[in-house]
Protein backbone atom coordinates (compact mmCIF):
# COMPACT_ATOMS: atom_id res chain seq x y z
CA UNK A 1 0.00 0.00 0.00
CA UNK A 2 1.62 3.07 -1.06
CA UNK A 3 1.54 6.47 1.37
CA UNK A 4 2.57 9.82 0.32
CA UNK A 5 5.38 12.38 1.77
CA UNK A 6 4.75 15.85 1.42
CA UNK A 7 7.84 18.03 2.10
CA UNK A 8 5.85 21.38 3.06
CA UNK A 9 7.33 24.89 1.97
CA UNK A 10 7.98 24.80 -1.62
CA UNK A 11 6.17 27.27 -3.64
CA UNK A 12 3.90 25.88 -6.99
CA UNK A 13 4.39 27.97 -10.45
CA UNK A 14 3.61 27.18 -13.75
CA UNK A 15 0.54 25.09 -15.44
CA UNK A 16 -1.15 22.10 -15.10
CA UNK A 17 -3.74 20.31 -17.28
CA UNK A 18 -7.02 18.85 -15.84
CA UNK A 19 -8.25 15.43 -16.37
CA UNK A 20 -11.22 14.24 -17.76
CA UNK A 21 -14.33 14.47 -14.96
CA UNK A 22 -14.26 11.37 -13.19
CA UNK A 23 -18.03 11.72 -12.35
CA UNK A 24 -19.11 11.80 -15.89
CA UNK A 25 -16.57 9.40 -17.25
CA UNK A 26 -18.23 6.51 -14.69
CA UNK A 27 -22.04 6.77 -16.12
CA UNK A 28 -21.17 7.43 -19.71
CA UNK A 29 -19.20 4.39 -19.62
CA UNK A 30 -22.36 2.96 -17.87
CA UNK A 31 -24.29 3.95 -20.32
CA UNK A 32 -22.76 1.80 -23.53
CA UNK A 33 -24.51 -0.92 -22.33
CA UNK A 34 -27.59 0.58 -23.76
CA UNK A 35 -26.31 -0.34 -27.54
CA UNK A 36 -24.73 -2.93 -29.78
CA UNK A 37 -22.66 -0.79 -31.51
CA UNK A 38 -19.59 0.50 -30.47
CA UNK A 39 -19.28 3.52 -28.76
CA UNK A 40 -15.75 5.70 -28.35
CA UNK A 41 -15.28 7.74 -25.03
CA UNK A 42 -12.11 9.68 -25.40
CA UNK A 43 -10.65 11.77 -22.08
CA UNK A 44 -11.32 8.82 -19.72
CA UNK A 45 -9.24 10.17 -16.48
CA UNK A 46 -6.86 6.60 -15.67
CA UNK A 47 -8.15 6.25 -11.92
CA UNK A 48 -8.90 2.89 -9.83
CA UNK A 49 -12.81 3.79 -9.87
CA UNK A 50 -12.80 3.42 -13.61
CA UNK A 51 -10.80 0.72 -13.63
CA UNK A 52 -13.81 -1.18 -11.51
CA UNK A 53 -16.10 0.32 -14.00
CA UNK A 54 -14.13 -1.24 -17.26
CA UNK A 55 -14.13 -4.35 -15.12
CA UNK A 56 -17.73 -4.32 -14.65
CA UNK A 57 -18.82 -4.00 -17.35
CA UNK A 58 -16.19 -6.63 -19.40
CA UNK A 59 -17.84 -8.79 -16.96
CA UNK A 60 -21.46 -7.86 -18.33
CA UNK A 61 -19.90 -9.09 -21.51
CA UNK A 62 -18.83 -6.12 -23.06
CA UNK A 63 -15.72 -5.78 -25.31
CA UNK A 64 -13.11 -3.46 -24.39
CA UNK A 65 -10.38 -1.78 -25.26
CA UNK A 66 -8.00 0.95 -23.66
CA UNK A 67 -5.71 2.90 -25.12
CA UNK A 68 -4.03 6.54 -24.28
CA UNK A 69 -7.55 7.88 -22.81
CA UNK A 70 -10.01 6.66 -25.14
CA UNK A 71 -11.88 3.69 -24.60
CA UNK A 72 -13.64 1.37 -27.10
CA UNK A 73 -16.29 -0.54 -26.11
CA UNK A 74 -18.89 -2.77 -27.59
CA UNK A 75 -21.72 -4.31 -25.68
CA UNK A 76 -23.13 -6.86 -28.77
CA UNK A 77 -24.27 -9.07 -25.94
CA UNK A 78 -24.78 -8.65 -22.13
CA UNK A 79 -25.38 -10.50 -19.11
CA UNK A 80 -27.62 -8.67 -16.36
CA UNK A 81 -25.74 -9.56 -13.29
CA UNK A 82 -23.09 -7.81 -11.59
CA UNK A 83 -21.93 -9.99 -8.30
CA UNK A 84 -20.86 -8.38 -5.18
CA UNK A 85 -16.71 -9.36 -5.79
CA UNK A 86 -16.73 -6.70 -8.13
CA UNK A 87 -19.32 -3.71 -7.40
CA UNK A 88 -18.17 -4.31 -3.64
CA UNK A 89 -15.20 -1.61 -5.13
CA UNK A 90 -16.88 1.38 -6.12
CA UNK A 91 -20.54 2.66 -5.01
CA UNK A 92 -20.90 4.36 -7.75
CA UNK A 93 -21.00 0.52 -9.67
CA UNK A 94 -24.70 0.87 -9.17
CA UNK A 95 -24.86 2.97 -12.24
CA UNK A 96 -25.30 0.34 -14.54
CA UNK A 97 -28.96 -0.56 -13.17
CA UNK A 98 -30.31 1.87 -15.38
CA UNK A 99 -28.97 0.73 -18.84
CA UNK A 100 -29.20 -2.84 -18.25
CA UNK A 101 -32.94 -2.16 -17.08
CA UNK A 102 -33.50 0.39 -19.60
CA UNK A 103 -32.37 -2.29 -22.25
CA UNK A 104 -32.96 -5.98 -20.91
CA UNK A 105 -35.57 -4.82 -18.93
CA UNK A 106 -34.29 -6.22 -15.80
CA UNK A 107 -30.89 -6.31 -13.60
CA UNK A 108 -29.17 -7.54 -10.46
CA UNK A 109 -26.60 -5.52 -8.74
CA UNK A 110 -25.01 -6.19 -5.47
CA UNK A 111 -25.34 -3.87 -3.22
CA UNK A 112 -22.28 -1.77 -2.46
CA UNK A 113 -22.43 -0.91 1.38
CA UNK A 114 -22.38 2.18 3.04
CA UNK A 115 -19.78 5.10 2.51
CA UNK A 116 -17.34 6.84 4.77
CA UNK A 117 -18.70 9.92 4.41
CA UNK A 118 -22.72 9.31 5.98
CA UNK A 119 -25.25 7.35 4.34
CA UNK A 120 -25.77 7.19 0.60
CA UNK A 121 -28.69 5.22 -0.12
CA UNK A 122 -30.16 4.22 -3.74
CA UNK A 123 -33.76 4.31 -2.63
CA UNK A 124 -34.14 7.45 -5.22
CA UNK A 125 -32.99 5.41 -8.17
CA UNK A 126 -35.46 2.76 -6.90
CA UNK A 127 -38.19 5.06 -6.79
CA UNK A 128 -37.54 6.61 -10.38
CA UNK A 129 -37.31 2.89 -11.56
CA UNK A 130 -41.17 2.17 -10.15
CA UNK A 131 -41.99 5.07 -11.61
CA UNK A 132 -41.08 3.59 -15.25
CA UNK A 133 -42.94 0.62 -14.66
CA UNK A 134 -40.45 -1.44 -12.53
CA UNK A 135 -40.69 -3.48 -9.72
CA UNK A 136 -37.37 -4.36 -7.20
CA UNK A 137 -37.19 -6.79 -4.68
CA UNK A 138 -33.36 -6.94 -2.58
CA UNK A 139 -32.12 -10.96 -1.75
CA UNK A 140 -29.19 -11.33 -0.56
CA UNK A 141 -27.39 -8.13 -0.41
CA UNK A 142 -28.82 -7.70 -4.23
CA UNK A 143 -30.92 -5.40 -5.71
CA UNK A 144 -32.92 -6.44 -8.75
CA UNK A 145 -35.11 -4.44 -10.89
CA UNK A 146 -37.36 -5.45 -13.61
CA UNK A 147 -40.07 -4.67 -15.96
CA UNK A 148 -42.09 -6.15 -18.48
CA UNK A 149 -42.19 -2.69 -20.38
CA UNK A 150 -40.85 0.61 -19.11
CA UNK A 151 -43.38 3.29 -19.31
CA UNK A 152 -43.16 7.05 -19.21
CA UNK A 153 -44.15 8.94 -16.21
CA UNK A 154 -43.26 12.15 -13.45
CA UNK A 155 -40.37 11.46 -11.41
CA UNK A 156 -39.45 13.39 -8.31
CA UNK A 157 -36.04 12.61 -7.04
CA UNK A 158 -35.67 15.49 -4.64
CA UNK A 159 -34.30 13.72 -1.64
CA UNK A 160 -34.55 15.35 1.53
CA UNK A 161 -30.76 16.45 1.26
CA UNK A 162 -31.40 17.90 -2.22
CA UNK A 163 -31.17 15.95 -5.92
CA UNK A 164 -29.01 12.80 -6.75
CA UNK A 165 -26.53 13.18 -9.02
CA UNK A 166 -25.77 9.57 -9.52
CA UNK A 167 -29.77 8.85 -9.05
CA UNK A 168 -30.47 11.60 -12.16
CA UNK A 169 -28.16 9.85 -14.07
CA UNK A 170 -29.09 5.93 -13.53
CA UNK A 171 -32.99 7.10 -13.89
CA UNK A 172 -32.37 9.25 -17.44
CA UNK A 173 -30.57 5.90 -18.71
CA UNK A 174 -33.59 4.24 -18.10
CA UNK A 175 -35.94 6.73 -19.12
CA UNK A 176 -34.29 6.80 -22.65
CA UNK A 177 -35.56 3.64 -23.75
CA UNK A 178 -38.88 3.78 -21.85
CA UNK A 179 -42.48 3.75 -23.74
CA UNK A 180 -43.45 7.46 -24.20
CA UNK A 181 -42.79 10.48 -22.44
CA UNK A 182 -41.08 11.15 -19.26
CA UNK A 183 -40.40 14.16 -16.94
CA UNK A 184 -37.65 14.27 -14.06
CA UNK A 185 -39.02 16.99 -11.19
CA UNK A 186 -35.83 17.88 -8.81
CA UNK A 187 -33.08 16.64 -10.97
CA UNK A 188 -29.55 16.76 -10.23
CA UNK A 189 -28.16 20.20 -12.51
CA UNK A 190 -24.37 19.40 -12.28
CA UNK A 191 -22.17 19.84 -15.49
CA UNK A 192 -21.72 15.80 -15.10
CA UNK A 193 -25.17 15.31 -15.64
CA UNK A 194 -25.53 17.82 -18.76
CA UNK A 195 -22.10 15.76 -20.22
CA UNK A 196 -24.16 12.52 -19.75
CA UNK A 197 -27.37 14.06 -21.54
CA UNK A 198 -25.43 14.94 -24.50
CA UNK A 199 -23.83 11.68 -24.72
CA UNK A 200 -27.17 10.06 -25.05
CA UNK A 201 -28.63 12.24 -27.48
CA UNK A 202 -25.40 11.68 -29.67
CA UNK A 203 -26.19 8.18 -29.49
CA UNK A 204 -30.41 9.26 -30.44
CA UNK A 205 -31.88 9.69 -27.22
CA UNK A 206 -34.41 12.65 -26.84
CA UNK A 207 -33.38 14.57 -23.94
CA UNK A 208 -34.39 18.16 -22.72
CA UNK A 209 -33.54 20.60 -19.93
CA UNK A 210 -30.48 18.69 -18.95
CA UNK A 211 -28.80 21.36 -16.46
CA UNK A 212 -31.97 22.38 -14.82
CA UNK A 213 -34.59 20.95 -12.02
CA UNK A 214 -36.74 19.52 -15.00
CA UNK A 215 -35.40 16.66 -17.38
CA UNK A 216 -37.71 15.99 -20.22
CA UNK A 217 -37.19 12.66 -22.10
CA UNK A 218 -39.19 11.05 -24.86
CA UNK A 219 -38.44 7.75 -25.23
CA UNK A 220 -36.95 5.98 -28.14
CA UNK A 221 -37.29 1.85 -29.39
CA UNK A 222 -33.16 1.73 -29.53
CA UNK A 223 -29.99 3.52 -29.48
CA UNK A 224 -26.93 3.67 -31.97
CA UNK A 225 -23.61 3.87 -30.89
CA UNK A 226 -21.63 7.17 -30.98
CA UNK A 227 -18.08 9.11 -30.13
CA UNK A 228 -17.83 11.44 -27.38
CA UNK A 229 -15.52 13.36 -25.08
CA UNK A 230 -15.64 13.65 -21.48
CA UNK A 231 -15.83 17.07 -20.09
CA UNK A 232 -12.89 18.60 -17.59
CA UNK A 233 -13.35 17.66 -13.98
CA UNK A 234 -14.47 20.60 -12.02
CA UNK A 235 -13.17 18.90 -8.93
CA UNK A 236 -9.72 18.37 -9.62
CA UNK A 237 -9.19 21.68 -11.18
CA UNK A 238 -11.13 22.99 -8.01
CA UNK A 239 -8.43 21.29 -5.67
CA UNK A 240 -5.48 22.65 -7.72
CA UNK A 241 -7.29 26.29 -7.68
CA UNK A 242 -6.96 25.36 -3.71
CA UNK A 243 -3.88 24.62 -4.04
CA UNK A 244 -2.68 27.34 -5.54
CA UNK A 245 -4.17 29.97 -2.89
CA UNK A 246 -2.10 27.79 -0.21
CA UNK A 247 1.44 27.73 -2.11
CA UNK A 248 0.85 29.40 -4.93
CA UNK A 249 3.14 32.17 -6.90
CA UNK A 250 0.81 32.21 -10.29
CA UNK A 251 -0.63 28.90 -11.34
CA UNK A 252 -2.63 28.54 -14.80
CA UNK A 253 -4.62 25.31 -15.66
CA UNK A 254 -5.53 24.32 -18.88
CA UNK A 255 -8.25 22.32 -20.38
CA UNK A 256 -10.73 23.60 -17.66
CA UNK A 257 -14.25 24.90 -18.14
CA UNK A 258 -14.29 27.66 -15.53
CA UNK A 259 -18.24 28.64 -15.79
CA UNK A 260 -18.40 25.10 -13.63
CA UNK A 261 -16.58 26.39 -10.99
CA UNK A 262 -18.11 29.89 -10.55
CA UNK A 263 -18.83 29.27 -6.65
CA UNK A 264 -15.35 28.05 -6.28
CA UNK A 265 -13.89 30.90 -8.05
CA UNK A 266 -16.24 33.42 -5.93
CA UNK A 267 -15.02 32.09 -3.07
CA UNK A 268 -11.55 32.48 -4.07
CA UNK A 269 -12.25 35.86 -5.24
CA UNK A 270 -14.06 37.21 -1.94
CA UNK A 271 -11.01 35.66 0.10
CA UNK A 272 -8.94 37.69 -1.53
CA UNK A 273 -7.53 35.81 -4.01
CA UNK A 274 -7.36 36.90 -8.19
CA UNK A 275 -8.30 34.62 -10.85
CA UNK A 276 -8.15 35.39 -14.19
CA UNK A 277 -10.18 32.92 -17.03
CA UNK A 278 -9.77 32.62 -20.66
CA UNK A 279 -10.60 29.90 -23.75
CA UNK A 280 -10.50 26.70 -21.84
CA UNK A 281 -7.82 28.10 -18.81
CA UNK A 282 -7.90 29.83 -15.82
CA UNK A 283 -5.02 31.03 -13.37
CA UNK A 284 -5.15 31.90 -9.69
CA UNK A 285 -2.52 35.06 -8.76
CA UNK A 286 -0.63 34.57 -5.48
CA UNK A 287 -2.56 36.45 -2.53
CA UNK A 288 -0.12 38.43 0.19
CA UNK A 289 -2.81 38.39 2.82
CA UNK A 290 -6.28 36.03 2.28
CA UNK A 291 -9.60 36.62 4.40
CA UNK A 292 -11.70 34.17 6.15
CA UNK A 293 -14.75 32.95 4.82
CA UNK A 294 -18.32 31.73 5.74
CA UNK A 295 -19.18 29.13 3.56
CA UNK A 296 -22.41 26.83 3.16
CA UNK A 297 -21.96 23.48 0.78
CA UNK A 298 -24.98 23.15 -1.63
CA UNK A 299 -25.90 21.03 -4.70
CA UNK A 300 -24.74 22.45 -7.98
CA UNK A 301 -24.62 25.80 -8.75
CA UNK A 302 -23.75 26.28 -5.22
CA UNK A 303 -20.41 25.63 -3.31
CA UNK A 304 -19.63 21.48 -3.49
CA UNK A 305 -19.27 19.48 -1.05
CA UNK A 306 -16.34 17.84 -3.13
CA UNK A 307 -14.67 21.07 -1.73
CA UNK A 308 -15.33 21.20 1.32
CA UNK A 309 -12.69 19.39 2.78
CA UNK A 310 -9.89 21.24 0.53
CA UNK A 311 -11.38 24.67 1.62
CA UNK A 312 -10.92 23.60 5.41
CA UNK A 313 -7.25 22.97 4.89
CA UNK A 314 -6.91 26.45 3.15
CA UNK A 315 -8.52 28.46 5.97
CA UNK A 316 -6.73 26.41 8.62
CA UNK A 317 -4.08 28.95 7.88
CA UNK A 318 -6.44 32.28 6.88
CA UNK A 319 -5.96 34.95 9.48
CA UNK A 320 -9.41 35.24 11.26
CA UNK A 321 -12.45 33.00 11.94
CA UNK A 322 -14.10 31.32 8.94
CA UNK A 323 -17.32 28.48 9.31
CA UNK A 324 -18.07 25.77 6.80
CA UNK A 325 -21.59 24.46 6.77
CA UNK A 326 -21.90 21.09 5.47
CA UNK A 327 -25.60 20.47 4.22
CA UNK A 328 -24.81 17.84 1.23
CA UNK A 329 -23.08 15.55 4.02
CA UNK A 330 -23.43 16.54 7.31
CA UNK A 331 -21.11 13.89 8.70
CA UNK A 332 -18.57 14.66 5.58
CA UNK A 333 -15.81 15.92 8.31
CA UNK A 334 -13.53 12.86 9.14
CA UNK A 335 -10.29 15.49 8.31
CA UNK A 336 -10.83 17.61 10.39
CA UNK A 337 -9.28 15.46 13.18
CA UNK A 338 -6.50 14.38 10.72
CA UNK A 339 -5.99 18.72 10.05
CA UNK A 340 -6.07 19.25 13.89
CA UNK A 341 -3.03 16.80 14.57
CA UNK A 342 -1.10 19.04 12.08
CA UNK A 343 -1.97 21.93 14.18
CA UNK A 344 -5.08 23.24 12.68
CA UNK A 345 -7.80 25.01 15.52
CA UNK A 346 -11.16 23.10 13.86
CA UNK A 347 -13.73 22.65 16.09
CA UNK A 348 -17.26 21.02 15.10
CA UNK A 349 -20.65 22.27 15.99
CA UNK A 350 -23.02 19.82 14.50
CA UNK A 351 -22.87 19.82 10.40
CA UNK A 352 -20.35 23.39 11.37
CA UNK A 353 -17.17 23.53 11.13
CA UNK A 354 -15.41 26.74 12.87
CA UNK A 355 -11.97 27.60 11.52
CA UNK A 356 -9.36 29.91 13.49
CA UNK A 357 -6.73 30.28 11.18
CA UNK A 358 -3.07 30.06 12.48
CA UNK A 359 0.00 31.00 11.38
CA UNK A 360 1.66 27.49 11.05
CA UNK A 361 0.59 23.87 10.37
CA UNK A 362 3.13 21.08 11.24
CA UNK A 363 4.18 18.06 9.37
CA UNK A 364 2.78 14.85 10.60
CA UNK A 365 1.85 11.37 9.77
CA UNK A 366 -2.16 11.70 9.06
CA UNK A 367 -4.61 9.17 7.60
CA UNK A 368 -7.24 9.74 4.38
CA UNK A 369 -10.25 8.63 5.09
CA UNK A 370 -11.98 9.67 1.61
CA UNK A 371 -11.05 10.69 -1.76
CA UNK A 372 -11.74 14.44 -0.80
CA UNK A 373 -10.19 14.42 2.94
CA UNK A 374 -6.94 12.42 1.16
CA UNK A 375 -6.73 15.18 -1.21
CA UNK A 376 -7.31 17.73 1.59
CA UNK A 377 -4.48 16.46 3.67
CA UNK A 378 -1.86 16.70 0.74
CA UNK A 379 -2.65 20.05 0.63
CA UNK A 380 -2.53 21.08 4.05
CA UNK A 381 0.95 19.33 3.50
CA UNK A 382 2.40 21.80 1.22
CA UNK A 383 2.01 24.69 3.91
CA UNK A 384 3.35 22.99 6.68
CA UNK A 385 6.61 22.71 8.27
CA UNK A 386 8.55 19.29 8.01
CA UNK A 387 6.97 16.49 5.86
CA UNK A 388 3.23 15.28 5.97
CA UNK A 389 2.69 11.40 5.73
CA UNK A 390 -0.36 10.40 4.18
CA UNK A 391 -1.18 7.31 4.29
CA UNK A 392 -4.14 5.42 2.36
CA UNK A 393 -3.56 6.82 -0.76
CA UNK A 394 -5.50 4.07 -2.59
CA UNK A 395 -8.61 7.10 -1.81
CA UNK A 396 -6.84 9.55 -3.74
CA UNK A 397 -6.12 7.40 -6.67
CA UNK A 398 -10.11 7.15 -7.17
CA UNK A 399 -10.04 10.36 -8.28
CA UNK A 400 -7.21 11.97 -9.08
CA UNK A 401 -5.26 10.93 -11.87
CA UNK A 402 -1.36 11.45 -10.93
CA UNK A 403 -1.91 14.51 -8.44
CA UNK A 404 1.91 13.94 -7.02
CA UNK A 405 3.31 14.36 -10.68
CA UNK A 406 1.19 16.90 -11.48
CA UNK A 407 1.97 18.71 -8.20
CA UNK A 408 5.87 17.96 -8.17
CA UNK A 409 5.42 19.77 -12.12
CA UNK A 410 4.11 23.18 -10.40
CA UNK A 411 7.26 22.93 -8.07
CA UNK A 412 6.34 20.94 -4.62
CA UNK A 413 7.66 18.25 -3.57
CA UNK A 414 6.17 14.88 -3.05
CA UNK A 415 7.11 11.15 -2.63
CA UNK A 416 5.48 7.85 -3.41
CA UNK A 417 6.64 5.42 -1.50
CA UNK A 418 5.73 1.68 -0.45
CA UNK A 419 4.10 1.71 2.90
Amino acid sequence: MDKILVHGGHTLTGSVKISGSKNSALPILAATLLTKEPCVIHHVPDLSDIHYMLQIISHLGAQVERASGTVRIEAESIKTVAPYEIVRKMRASVCVLGPLLGREKEATVSLPGGCVIGDRPIDLHLKGFEALNAAHRVEQGNVKVFASELRGSVINLRGKLGPTVLGTGNVMMAAVLATGTSVIEGAAAEPEVVDLANFLTKMGAKIEGAGTSRIIIEGVKELHGAEHEVIPDRIEAGTFLVAAAIAGKEVQLKRVEPTHLTAVIDALNQSGYRTTSGVGTLTLHGNGQAKPLQLTTEPYPGFPTDMQAQMCALLSRTAGSSTVMETVFPQRFMHVSELKRMGADIELEGSTAIIKGINRLSGAPVMASDLRASAALVLAGLQAEGVTEVNRVYHIDRGYESIDEKLNGLGAQIERVKA
